[in-house]
């Protein structure tokens, strides 16, 4: 496929400033999309800004995966993830670490318009290494999952670290739907904490990106062991600052 004929058509397609091979363009208001050709000119790298596109931003994530798209998919070819991305300077104190390539069987895009050049795109976006399990071993639906969670045109956002969790609450009679863990946002975990107080024989198991697992209970009082070892003690907010350290942090 011919991507720069393709692109050429895009309405207000322009060259980016700052990166050879790398273009511009906006379909409708409050959406920039970018886009490169990738270092054999076999495919484009594109992310967009809902409301939020920073063209310097857009430059670097795009030149850094066409740098390493082999590192970037070497793991995962669905949905891989590398650190060592560092934004431009000036950007705030807990931005991204992180990009994250998404392929086609994950993104689907362009379904309507240009279907022939689906398979050509690969999306890259701006990231954080505690969105994404440490092994990549993400299974295409948990990729498609996390990429319909992340929100990730939206380049001003914190971090939703990888949480999978299953709990029941006797108290509340509310239970996990799924088989096991599913995927899940950092504040659930932290009002089923809260909620189980009362609820004898309520409890919360949660996995982090290391695939370490730590279950709380409640017997008189909070409960919370990692897998394999003994349950110790807990008041609820030492255990919600506990799990918000384990999602959060790089080490687990």
């Amino acid at each position: 496929m011919d991507l720069r004929a393709v692109l050429a058509d895009f309405p207000g397609v322009r060259p980016l400033d700052g990166l050879r091979d790398a273009w511009y363009w906006s379909r409708v208001p409050l959406f920039g999309f970018a886009g490169a050709l990738s270092a054999d000119g076999e495919r484009l790298l594109q992310l967009s800004g809902r409301g939020s596109y920073d063209e310097e931003l857009a430059v670097a994530v795009l030149g850094f995966a066409r740098e390493r798209e082999g590192e970037l998919f070497a793991r995962n070819a669905h949905w891989g993830a590398l650190d060592g991305f560092q934004p431009p300077a000036g950007r705030r104190d807990s931005d991204f670490d992180s990009v994250i390539g998404i392929s086609p069987d994950v993104h689907r895009a362009y379904p309507v318009e240009h279907p022939e050049l689906t398979s050509h795109v690969r999306m890259v976006f701006p990231a954080y290494a505690c969105e994404f399990a440490a092994a990549a071993d993400e299974t295409l639906d948990e990729a498609i999952t996390r990429y319909q969670m992340l929100r990730l045109n939206e380049l001003g956002r914190d971090p939703l670290p990888y949480l999978k969790m299953r709990y029941a609450n006797t108290r509340t009679q509310g239970r996990s739907t799924n088989r096991g863990r599913g995927f899940t946002k950092p504040r659930r975990l932290v009002e089923e904490l809260r909620w189980m107080e009362g609820g004898d024989g309520s409890f919360v198991e949660f996995e982090n990106r290391h695939g370490r697992v730590w279950r709380v209970e409640w017997r008189d009082g909070w409960l919370m062991a990692e897998y394999g070892q003994a349950p110790r003690e807990v008041g609820v907010e030492e255990a919600v600052e506990f799990a918000m350290a384990r999602l959060y942090g790089r080490d687990g």
